[in-house]
């Protein structure tokens, strides 16, 4: 297929991303809102960020021989389906009052469902569309469109609609998945190769790969490490925000909308920044600022604005992180393997995310809201150790000599 082919198909992914992203915000900005709603125990808000989570570590793993096996835009429109219907149950159990706190864990664990299926069929699909040059670029692209233009609009606007009405965002939601639905028919990918062998042996492919990939390895340990002190600070976010920094529906969903302004700062200089200073240097920036950004979190006196500029500040360096993550990934993996790799990758390293949101109730509950953002930091100082120790920048000169190696057999 020639270049203008080509760079129709990468036109058309990110209008599927801006669709099916506005769906996925006003779903995961309207859940904690309607949990808060329905109950204020730190335990109970907790368990929807749990449910939420729990696919990445129960279903990445299959969805990743999925993606391998079955053409990756029909894994993209099943996913956009299974979205729409979960927006759709939402908005009428939200419009006809009978919101309960065991329906909003379904529908939280029925929207990631849809996420695992959409992220990793989109992530394998990149390598298909971009040079390997332009990856840094394009990941950033998407991530700001998922993380960063749709959920600056997104969140605040979903604090107006609850306010309105609560069924109001699931069914704005329902209508950007089914765009998305109708938008990825339009891509065509290339296609896959009828598997012959058993999908368990697929599956313990990618893991093999991703496993005995020094580089990659250390990656997905330090993201496991991320993932869990994230996770402990965003399911008490809501909490946060509206015990001690004392801002309603709209207040929190501008805070939100600071996350996502830290995002497109960013992606504006990513790629400059990595040809710079390298996927190495990068990787280290990004992480130890996280380690700041937490405790800042945890000690600054309850200032709506100096928290904001603490989240533009905190996101911009996570855009640099999952960017060179994500782009390591799709360099130093063989197309066949990439979806399975992706979801491997997901499996391992946000499978301690759902234990990270339980510790961050629990942690709440006995010691207070500010404690969850001291044991979020202890954390991404584990992680930030790491990352200085093992992802050096000979670690990737010896990855890229192993994957230029590898190709030549």
């Amino acid at each position: 297929m020639g270049a203008v082919g080509v760079t129709n198909r990468w036109v058309r992914l990110q209008a599927v991303a801006v669709s099916g992203s506005s769906a996925e915000g006003l779903m995961l900005a309207a859940l904690p809102l309607l949990a808060v709603s329905v109950t204020t125990d730190p335990r109970e808000v907790s368990l929807v960020d749990v449910a939420g989570q729990a696919p990445w570590l129960l279903l990445s793993l299959f969805a990743g021989v999925l993606i391998d096996r079955v053409r990756r835009t029909a894994v993209l429109a099943w996913a956009y389906a299974v979205q729409a219907a979960a927006a759709v149950a939402l908005a009428v159990l939200a419009s006809a009052g009978l919101l309960s706190l065991p329906a909003l864990l379904v529908v939280a664990f029925v929207v990631t469902s849809a996420q695992v299926l959409g992220d990793g069929a989109s992530g394998a699909l990149v390598p298909e569309l971009v040079e390997p040059a332009r990856l840094a670029h394009a990941n950033a692209r998407l991530q700001v469109i998922d993380r960063g233009v749709v959920q600056f609009v997104v969140p605040p606007l979903t604090g107006f609609l609850v306010a309105v009405s609560a069924g109001a965002p699931a069914w704005l939601a329902a209508v950007f998945a089914l765009l998305a639905l109708v938008l990825v028919r339009r891509i065509r990918s290339e296609s896959v190769v009828a598997a012959r062998t058993h999908p368990l042996r697929d599956l313990s492919a990618g893991l093999r790969h991703l496993v005995r990939t020094p580089l990659l390895r250390s990656i997905t340990a330090n993201v496991a490490l991320g993932s869990f002190a994230a996770s402990a600070g965003n399911s008490m976010f809501v909490l946060y925000a509206t015990q001690v920094l004392h801002v309603g529906s709209v207040g929190y969903g501008l805070l939100l909308a600071c996350l996502a302004f830290g995002w497109i700062a960013s992606s504006f200089v990513v790629q400059k920044v990595v040809d710079r200073i390298g996927y190495s240097w990068s990787m280290r920036i990004g992480q130890s600022f996280g380690v700041v950004a937490q405790l800042l979190i945890a000690v600054l006196p309850p200032w709506p604005p100096v928290i904001a500029v603490v989240l533009v500040s905190l996101t911009a360096t996570v855009l640099l992180w999952n960017v060179c993550s994500q782009s390591s990934r799709q360099r130093f993996t063989p197309a066949p393997l990439l979806g399975r790799v992706l979801t491997s990758h997901r499996a391992l390293a946000w499978g301690l995310t759902p234990l990270g949101a339980l510790t961050g109730g629990l942690v709440a509950a006995h010691w207070g809201l500010r404690a969850v953002w001291v044991v979020a930091a202890a954390v991404q100082a584990v992680s930030a150790v790491l990352v200085w120790r093992t992802l050096s920048p000979a670690a990737f000169r010896r990855a890229e000599l192993a994957t230029a190696e590898a190709q030549q057999v």
